[in-house]
């Protein structure tokens, strides 16, 4: 295997294999913001046959908001892989580790909507970010590529071709704020209040910028 490779996971920190840690390899953590979260997860789990389904967005956001559901999956076909506050809190303890960089998908796609209304490729700059974090410096040009091709529109348009038959599954709108459009207010209101109690006053918190996203 080559030495320089990627490699693409779901698992949270401590699933991570320690050889990771131990050959001090570079880790690039993409969060979304809890309520889109859930409408995403929400998407996915009714329309991908292997994982269970729910009859009702009420059913669904009864189990997304237990913590730590994933280990109780099989038992009680509660929301796969737990809510996503799990995840959040735990990557939390190591936002300023060396070699860890956390990303939130709100600000790529802030930019990329800007960058669509005033043709400046403000995507470039984040892009740019995440290249020297693995100490690469690709050219302008090459910067300015990626940034285009890597908007979510191409991406999705390839996504059969890149993820087979998943591929229409695992990308549905990927804008933010369609969680105005799914859950009702005392769901909101929950969402919120969990969000208060375990990532407000966090690093991490900061980072999801809640009152700019998640503010009905």
């Amino acid at each position: 295997i080559p030495f320089l490779r990627i490699l693409l996971t779901h698992l949270n920190y401590d699933y991570l294999p320690k050889s990771i840690f131990k050959e001090k390899g570079k880790i690039v953590v993409l969060f979304r913001n809890p309520k889109d979260t859930a409408v995403s997860f929400f998407h996915f789990h009714n329309d991908v046959p292997s994982v269970p389904s729910y009859s009702s967005r009420d059913e669904f956001f009864s189990g997304f908001m237990t913590d730590l559901s994933y280990q109780c999956f099989f038992l009680f076909f509660t929301v796969g892989w737990g809510s996503c506050f799990d995840p959040a809190l735990t990557w939390n303890k190591h936002t300023e580790d060396e070699n860890t960089m956390v990303i939130i998908y709100e600000d790529l796609k802030g930019r990329e909507h800007i960058a669509c209304l005033t043709f400046t490729v403000l995507l470039s700059e984040p892009v740019k970010q995440i290249a020297e974090f693995f100490g690469l410096s690709p050219t302008a040009e090459q910067i300015q590529a990626i940034a285009e091709r890597d908007t979510f529109q191409p991406v999705s348009v390839k996504a059969q071709e890149t993820h087979g038959a998943v591929g229409s599954i695992l990308f549905h709108k990927g804008v933010f704020g369609d969680w105005k459009n799914v859950f009702a207010e005392a769901q909101n209101q929950k969402l919120a209040a969990k969000f208060t109690v375990c990532l407000q006053v966090t690093k991490l918190g900061v980072k999801f910028k809640y009152d700019v996203y998640c503010k009905a």
